[in-house]
């Protein structure tokens, strides 16, 4: 369930006084300014590349135990895919990032988003308007905090990934507000 704009704004005022990270969402005023770096369309088959990088998810979940996790991710990747954890906002390495390419889960290498569905959405994490395939994320009822909100998980290994908020710029309306921490950026051929 997804809460309006308005509420959004007012819960960024109060996040970013506190820390809270993505755990709320951008003002109106700024999501009329939100524009697309590209708006090709996502690509939705399997295309060459690493044969360890799957592009949409078979089905198949990765699971471990707490201590394959801990012992696989560093201890502030553990914090936000294993125990729901948010970075500091402008903290993470992709915020800012402009480079052509995919951004995969950081437990399990899934491939979740493409470049071109990434956005500048000045909330200080990257921002996507959609997923590479709606099969490769779960959205999720969060109430922590309150608040009502969707969290996203990776549908193969269930890590946090963030939120996602109807306050994104066309063609979804969406804003899939991830940590950094939880992605792992790979660079497109050319």
């Amino acid at each position: 369930m997804r809460y309006t704009t308005v509420f959004a704004s007012l819960l960024l005022a109060v996040s970013v006084a506190t820390g809270a990270g993505c755990r709320s969402g951008i003002s109106s005023a700024h999501s009329d300014s939100l524009v697309p770096e590209q708006n090709s369309p996502t690509p939705k088959t399997v295309s060459s590349g690493p044969a360890t990088t799957d592009i949409e998810f078979d089905g198949k979940k990765i699971e471990k135990t707490e201590e394959e996790w801990r012992a696989q991710l560093t201890p502030e990747q553990y914090h936000i895919l294993r125990e729901e954890g948010t970075e500091r906002a402008f903290s993470g390495e992709y915020d800012k990032n402009k480079a052509q390419g995919y951004y995969h889960c950081a437990a399990c290498n899934l491939r979740l988003f493409s470049s071109k569905t990434k956005f500048e959405s000045g909330t200080g994490w990257p921002s996507f308007y959609e997923p590479i395939s709606p099969k490769n994320v779960v959205e999720k009822e969060d109430r922590a905090f309150g608040v009502v909100r969707t969290e996203v998980e990776c549908a193969r290994c269930g890590s946090h990934l963030g939120h996602v908020f109807d306050d994104g710029p066309k063609p979804t309306g969406l804003r899939y507000c991830m940590n950094s921490l939880s992605l792992k950026f790979e660079k497109a051929d050319r």
